[in-house]
């Protein structure tokens, strides 16, 4: 069997994800509607909280070490398809999704690019920009 990458950030991962999943299609796609029907439960589409199955599925998801050289570059946003999978109706108003932890990139040496959701953490990007790494904020 083979490995999955230890992660440390679950919102880094999930960032991680949408990247392979829907980006690459490296990953099988999550839909939650599906799911919820393969599963047996409901949840409020109009919600802009976070479907605890949806998350505890991305929690338990192993992405294998041999796709993180796939990773190149990671592009947060809104309107990206995990987001609105874990929360369908997710306004990106909270920091539900932020990532200001970094210890995951060291399973990451190909990435050259992220663009982050604003936490106004400015010293996140300088350490992404002393790895090489060219940081923005959304």
């Amino acid at each position: 069997m083979s490995q999955s990458i230890p992660f440390a950030d679950p919102n880094f991962k999930l960032a991680v994800v949408q990247e392979l999943m829907y980006v690459q299609d490296l990953l099988p796609k999550f839909d939650l509607r599906a799911f919820a029907a393969e599963q047996g439960f409901t949840f409020d589409g109009g919600s802009v909280e976070a479907v605890p199955e949806a998350l505890a599925y991305f929690e338990a998801l192993e992405v294998p070490v041999g796709l993180a050289e796939k990773i190149t570059e990671i592009e947060m946003d809104g309107g990206n398809e995990i987001y609105l999978e874990i929360a369908p109706n997710w306004d990106g108003e909270d920091g539900l999704f932020d990532v200001d932890e970094f210890a995951d990139l060291r399973h990451f040496p190909k990435l050259k690019s992220m663009t982050l959701f604003y936490t106004g953490n400015e010293e996140a990007l300088e350490t992404l920009r002393a790895r090489g790494i060219e940081a923005d904020w959304l």
